[in-house]
């Protein structure tokens, strides 16, 4: 009798462990459809004619295919230089801002100073403060500098800390990292930034990873400081070339949304491509961060 009881309750409890997996499951199922969806829709209106969008119900395999929207893309605006110059904005402003959020990360992880966790703490607490408020003194500031018009906006700042969130990131992994490294390079006669760049970062690539993914996704996509900062077409970047699209329009004056579709098709690719080949090092980093406070 007890040992039947015994069985009863272990059956019990595989099955609600069943159902709490099926369960996860058809929730986590139901979230990446509809996230997917978004995705599959943009790239099903890339390769349609601009009538075909607007058909209810809607077509999500176009007939016929129209690859050349991509090709027209390149001829209706000059997208290729907006994405030559977005990628060269991002690389430029994405290195900045990662090495020099390392430096502070790795200040804040390891050198003790008086109020070191007070500035910490208010260094966080800029991440509260609204993107728009400061988006007037930093015209002026610029403006009064003659950079307005220029990359220099969008890349120079991103040298000077890095930004607090990545800071943040840099240094919650460096505390999980061992001082014992730091002591046996002390003892080998290395000095802190030698410690730290012969060191501490070649064993950071998973952070490093992340921050430059994260940082690559950002300037990538940023459209408020361009559409401030950038006046001259021959700078815009790619959401700009984006936002031109609402203004280049076809016959009987209709939006070629099925262009803008391509174009954003064609935006979102290196993205992609980044996270393919390195979301393993981003789930790693993004996990280690959070190891030790």
């Amino acid at each position: 009798m007890k040992a039947s009881k015994v069985q009863a309750w272990y059956t019990s409890k595989q099955r609600r462990e069943m159902f709490d997996r099926a369960l996860t499951y058809v929730i986590v199922t139901a979230l990446a459809v509809m996230f997917v969806i978004p995705l599959v829709w943009t790239v099903s209106s890339s390769l349609k004619s601009n009538p075909q969008m607007y058909i209810f119900p809607p077509v999500w395999i176009p007939n016929p295919i129209q690859w050349e929207n991509y090709a027209r893309v390149l001829q209706e605006i000059p997208f290729a230089l907006f994405f030559k110059n977005t990628l060269w904005i991002t690389i430029l402003a994405g290195a900045g801002q990662v090495l020099t959020a390392a430096i502070v990360g790795y200040g804040f992880a390891r050198f003790k100073f008086p109020g070191r966790r007070v500035l910490f703490m208010v260094l966080l607490g800029t991440m509260m403060i609204p993107r728009e408020v400061l988006l007037v003194p930093q015209f002026i500031l610029y403006n009064n500098l003659k950079w307005v018009d220029t990359f220099k906006p969008l890349v120079v700042p991103y040298y000077f800390g890095g930004g607090p969130f990545t800071i943040f990131l840099m240094r919650q992994f460096f505390m999980s990292v061992p001082t014992t490294l730091d002591e046996a390079a002390k003892i080998d006669g290395a000095g802190a930034f030698r410690t730290f760049w012969s060191i501490i970062l070649p064993l950071s690539k998973p952070v490093l990873a992340t921050a430059s993914i994260l940082s690559f996704q950002w300037h990538w996509n940023d459209f408020i400081s361009p559409l401030i900062y950038l006046q001259s077409r021959e700078n815009f970047t790619v959401s700009l070339g984006l936002r031109m699209f609402q203004s280049v329009a076809g016959i009987g004056g209709v939006p070629k949304d099925n262009l803008l579709m391509a174009a954003s098709v064609m935006a979102l690719l290196p993205i992609l491509i980044l996270f393919v080949f390195m979301q393993k090092h981003f789930v790693r980093g993004i996990v280690m961060t959070g190891i030790k406070g």
